[in-house]
């Protein structure tokens, strides 16, 4: 891109105040496709004295009309993507009417058409794709909606609460929305379409009585009771652990198939991507089922945390984010195995986040600068953003927390804040300083723990030296507050108490300085060390631990996080061992025997079991290594994968044939399922008659759990099943686009010569289309994020693949784009051949006339 084209950077330190707001605002839709009019009548006022100017921010839109007080008004200039008033009054209301086309609106931000329903997706900057305004999260305004439309479009939906509906000529009608809660513009929402809608309601804890609607697609109706149940649990909990209640008349729920995002918090109306909706037990699987409530509860939760407090600015992201992500986090755990939440989140941070802490885009959770802000709903604003919150609440405990939430409110309802705004709440509420834990939002990186052990046996001492040391890519990084938990082993597996000198320590440390020491004392033998227990910090914690102490750590650790934890440790050092020696590519023996016991005994919850029996991922492994042995990395962990499947074959079929799924979506029957798929990922190894004929039963299940984990167990093992178990599903199926999605999922993870090519024909693919997130994220996603082997080919051709879908995407949805970017982002950890590959695509890009903004950003960092 020639410097002329080169987009400008928004900095944090440049906030200004806006010099008007928008009191309130009056809109009125009458829906076309391509000429939709939309008129604006707010109510504006200046609040900066000698203000002259009202800019208003508007993209793709076609100026009709300006009135100011009635009369027309032409004193204006029409610039690139803004419309300049000039030389209004104090106080007076604006008229704007423009016209927009939904039906060619293909970036699914502003109003679009998704399957024949108009719908509306407006944070972050979205909303001026619809009219003219001071799209900004610190501009609060009520809102009152009018929407005219055919008749065909049954449902006519906005934010807050119905206030007229009617017929009008020519087979047309109107519905008129008011949401009486002040709201930036990022947070309107609009739908118009025919859809079938799932009842309920919902008894708040004050005895209000709140009407709860789902609307859906035709014939999708069976797909919702999950979901509406996920929402009734949601308010439930927020009442019960936060203390915070629903405060409008309805809560509505659409669910669409063309979305960028999982799902959007509207005021009211939440409107979500249908595979973040839809479920049943012969089309969704467990996971499925887990996301849906996830999700839900997420957007519901947004309520008080994102919608009734909001962001001053979009720099201040994981204010709303980070902290919702946590209390998701939470709901997820109190309604389920908190174990498993911990693990999935951490399986996030060690991947995903650090990665891109280590890469070009690495940010603090509250970044400095952006250009394109869809750019930043990152994994570090959402998830170490809420790392950040999870570490302040162990830092403050549940009763403190709380009283810090509590205040946050007091103080802030109704307004948009800062993240110094809430870190002040809660070190004001619990009277704890948190002055050096707020460097965890200015700060980029992922921190370095060197942690020494030491055990002084006269004196029955044992001490650990914590080092605090830079991420590489962050030189000028100064020491963080840390709150580092801990526990102590004895040979027996009993937990230590800890104390020193007489006085009891707590088992979370308080990590203040580049370098410290901590002692306990009255320790009559060496204990073995659980560090960072349940992973109190997002930190890289670096220490000399023996194979013995991991193996004692698996079977007495209290943390059920941590023993996972130490088994992942023990897989590390082996897959790392056998790149160094080629010729010890086996597992210890040790190890082998380790997992048959945990098939053998089966204690405690199977779906635990299931995560201990699982090899680290790609990205996990890839992240012990300066430049990635690609080729290496895939030929280990698949030699250790079929050693296990060989050794413990009949431990597998064993434990298979035991287990009884009753067919319910309860705990427990998702753990049995949890553990049976696994015993077939092993089990697909082994190509014996036997083995293939409970792989064929499973994947004729009519449980989408059972049948994909059998199918999922065949393409990864390159077993001569796939081809027609694949076909099977794809006759079966393809009536459904959100279970050919999993479909998609699966061809994309095929090994073989001719992977790439399979690829390439899927785009032809009734169910496949470009233009919708879901479908390319199936094939192409998975393909770049999972099929390490085929992506990395060192011909290029795989990310031969990948760049020309970017290409295709950059002109018809630039944000989806930019989230397929992200495997190229690390080109630089590679061997040659393969960064140059990589880096040829990354030009490629860079070199292209009408690159977006949101390509550019990642392109040029990533250039850099």
């Amino acid at each position: 891109m020639t410097a002329s084209k080169k987009p400008q950077a928004q900095y944090l330190k440049d906030y200004q105040a806006p010099p008007y707001f928008i009191d309130h605002v009056d809109l009125t839709f009458d829906l076309a496709p391509l000429n939709t009019r939309v008129t604006s009548v707010m109510t504006v006022k200046k609040a900066v004295a000698d203000a002259t100017d009202l800019a208003l921010d508007g993209i793709d839109l076609t100026l009709i009309s300006i009135a100011v007080d009635g009369s027309v008004y032409s004193d204006y200039t029409l610039a690139d993507e803004q419309l300049i008033i000039h030389n209004l009054p104090a106080h007076c209301q604006v008229t704007i009417v423009n016209e927009i086309a939904p039906k060619t609106n293909t970036s699914l931000e502003g109003l679009y058409l998704s399957g024949g329903a108009y719908c509306t997706q407006c944070e972050a900057q979205g909303f001026r794709k619809i009219t003219y305004y001071l799209d900004r999260p610190d501009v609060l305004a009520s809102f009152d909606v009018t929407i005219i439309a055919d008749e065909q479009f049954t449902h006519l939906l906005s934010n807050g609460n119905k206030l007229a509906q009617g017929k009008l000529d020519n087979g047309r009608h109107f519905a008129k929305w008011q949401d009486p809660f002040k709201k930036p513009s990022y947070l309107f929402a609009l739908v118009a379409g025919d859809f079938d809608v799932l009842e309920d309601s919902f008894v708040t804890k004050s005895g209000r009585n709140i009407e709860l609607a789902l609307f859906v697609d035709k014939g999708n109706l069976p797909k919702t009771p999950h979901a509406m149940a996920s929402l009734k649990k949601s308010m439930q909990w927020d009442e019960q652990r936060f203390d915070l209640e629903y405060d409008l008349d309805i809560y509505m729920i659409v669910a669409v198939d063309f979305f960028n995002m999982g799902a959007m918090e509207n005021k009211g109306l939440n409107i979500f991507n249908s595979k973040c909706v839809l479920a049943n037990q012969e089309t969704a699987t467990d996971k499925d089922y887990h996301t849906i409530e996830s999700i839900v509860g997420h957007e519901y939760f947004h309520n008080w945390t994102g919608n009734r407090v909001t962001c001053r600015d979009w720099f201040q992201l994981s204010l709303k984010e980070g902290l919702t992500v946590f209390r998701d986090q939470e709901f997820s755990s109190d309604l389920g195995s908190r174990a498993l939440n911990r693990i999935d989140a951490v399986k996030v941070m060690r991947t995903h986040q650090f990665s891109e802490d280590a890469g070009p885009m690495a940010h603090p959770i509250r970044p400095e600068q952006v250009i394109e802000m869809n750019n930043f709903y990152t994994v570090t604003v959402y998830d170490k953003g809420a790392e950040v919150i999870r570490m302040m609440h162990t830092l403050l405990g549940e009763e403190k927390f709380q009283q810090g939430m509590a205040l946050y409110f007091q103080r802030h309802d109704g307004q948009a804040v800062t993240c110094d705004d809430f870190v002040a709440a809660m070190n004001d509420a619990s009277g704890i300083d948190l002055t050096q834990f707020k460097r965890w939002y200015s700060q980029a990186g992922t921190p370095r723990l060197i942690v020494e052990q030491n055990y002084d046996a006269q004196q029955g001492v044992f001490s650990l030296n914590i080092e605090q040391h830079a991420p590489v890519n962050q030189p000028d990084n100064v020491p963080l507050h840390i709150p580092f938990a801990i526990e102590l082993l004895d040979a027996q597996g009993r937990s230590v108490p800890l104390s020193f000198a007489g006085n009891r320590v707590d088992h979370v440390l308080n990590v203040t300085n580049k370098q410290q020491r901590f002692s306990f004392d009255g320790l009559t033998e060496r204990p073995v060390a659980v560090l960072l227990e349940d992973f109190s910090a997002p930190c890289i914690v670096k220490q000399q631990t023996t194979e013995a102490d991991l193996l004692h750590i698996i079977r007495f650790a209290r943390s059920d996080f941590s023993r996972w934890d130490a088994q992942q440790q023990l897989f590390i050092s082996a897959v790392k061992t056998a790149i160094e020696n080629p010729a010890n590519n086996q597992l210890d023996d040790k190890i082998i025997n380790a997992l048959r016991s945990l098939l053998i005994e089966r204690e405690g919850d199977l779906a635990l079991i299931s995560e201990l029996l699982k090899l680290p991922s790609f990205d996990t492994l890839a992240a012990e290594f300066a430049v990635i042995p690609v080729d290496e990395i895939v030929a280990v962990t698949q030699q250790f994968e079929l050693q296990i499947a060989e050794q413990l074959q009949g431990e597998f079929t064993a434990c298979y044939q035991s287990l009884i799924d009753d067919g319910s979506v309860s705990a427990d029957a998702v753990a049995v399922r949890a553990l049976k798929g696994l015993c077939l990922h092993y089990l697909a190894k082994v190509d014996e008659l036997d083995n293939n004929q409970l792989l064929v039963s499973a994947a004729n299940s009519h449980n989408m759990t059972n049948a994909l984990a059998a199918l999922s167990a065949v393409v990864k093992a390159d077993s001569p099943l796939a081809i027609e178990l694949l076909s099977q599903f794809d006759s079966q199926w393809r009536h459904d686009v959100l279970v050919m999605d999993k479909w998609f999922a699966l061809q994309a993870m095929q090994g073989g010569e001719n992977a790439i090519d399979n690829i390439k024909k899927l785009y032809e693919h009734p169910c496949f289309d470009f233009s919708n997130p879901n479908r390319v994220r199936a094939l192409v996603g998975s393909f770049s994020h999972f099929n390490t082997a085929q992506f990395h080919r060192k011909d290029g051709s795989g990310y031969q693949l990948l760049g020309d879908l970017l290409v295709k995407l950059n002109a018809i949805n630039p944000q989806n784009a930019s989230r397929m970017l992200t495997p190229f982002m690390s080109w630089r950890r590679y061997d040659e051949v393969r960064s140059a590959a990589m880096k040829a695509q990354l030009q490629r890009l860079a070199e292209l006339d009408n690159l977006s903004d949101d390509l550019f950003e990642k392109v040029d960092k990533a250039l850099q």
